[in-house]
């Protein structure tokens, strides 16, 4: 062991040999100066433990801030998708209603039809429903919705029907111009580039002048289709060189069709 070493250790003996010779009053006293002089030192180890205490509790108050705002969104996520598929329900509900209540109040027998398959290459010519024969379903009969006519049947089966629709140029309908005695034959066109086809109403008179907006029905002319049945507005009007010709808008959405109802005679 070297001098340092003992010098120290008698120091450290000297030492703790004065304090056990002081009283119990100078014992505190020196206690308490101890203490007051690293007070501060406490204080601010006090002061940094609640700050550190605190940094802890905000990242966890953080933390599950972030755990609701992602529940939140899941849940917004989940009432949207929930309020579109009702909006949905309510449409198909209002459609449904729409079309009985025309069933209802309609002058002919109706037999209501699903559309089964559409061709993308036939998409303005044909479609087929699922009803036939057995439906009480024949040929050449009309095909109405209740905003007005659609097509005729064709080729019928037992279950199922082809339909000619009114945008086909085989499909040919006598029709009349509301408020005039202009009649003509409406026949289908697709334009080209437009999204959807018009109907072409043939034969006027050069003096009809027709105005946009004026509406066509059927005449009832030619056996197949009976008078009164909504076909279409007109678009535009000009005069050819042996007749008028109207330009018209089908009553009918072609391109979202999805029930329909087949004349079957008057009630």
């Amino acid at each position: 062991m070297n001098r340092s070493t003992i010098f120290a250790i008698l120091i450290l003996v000297a030492v703790l040999g004065y304090f056990l010779t002081l009283g119990p009053d100078t014992t505190r006293n020196i206690q308490g100066t101890f203490y007051e002089l690293i007070a501060p030192f406490l204080t601010t180890g006090s002061s940094l433990e609640k700050q550190i205490t605190s940094v802890r509790t905000g990242l966890k108050s953080l933390e599950d801030l972030e755990r609701e705002t992602n529940t939140l969104r899941v849940e917004n996520r989940s009432l949207r998708a929930t309020n579109e598929a009702l909006r949905d329900v309510e449409q198909e509900v209002n459609r449904l209603r729409h079309a009985l209540n025309y069933r209802e109040r309609a002058v002919f027998k109706l037999v209501p039809a699903e559309i089964v398959t559409r061709e993308a290459s036939t998409w303005w010519r044909t479609i087929t429903i699922n009803r036939g024969k057995r439906d009480g379903i024949e040929g050449d009969m009309p095909v109405v919705t209740d905003q007005g006519l659609v097509g005729k049947t064709t080729t019928v089966s037992e279950s199922i029907s082809i339909v000619l629709l009114v945008s086909d140029e085989n499909c040919r309908v006598a029709a009349t111009v509301e408020g005039t005695r202009e009649q003509g034959i409406v026949t289908g066109e697709r334009v080209a580039g437009a999204l959807t086809p018009m109907l072409d109403l043939n034969f006027l008179s050069k003096q009809a002048n027709l105005q946009p907006a004026m509406k066509v029905h059927t005449s009832g002319v030619g056996g197949v289709f009976p008078g009164g049945l909504l076909v279409g507005t007109v678009s535009s009007y000009r005069v050819r060189e042996l007749d008028g010709q109207a330009r018209l808008t089908p009553a009918v959405d072609l391109a979202r069709l999805q029930d329909v109802f087949v004349v079957i005679g008057r009630k």
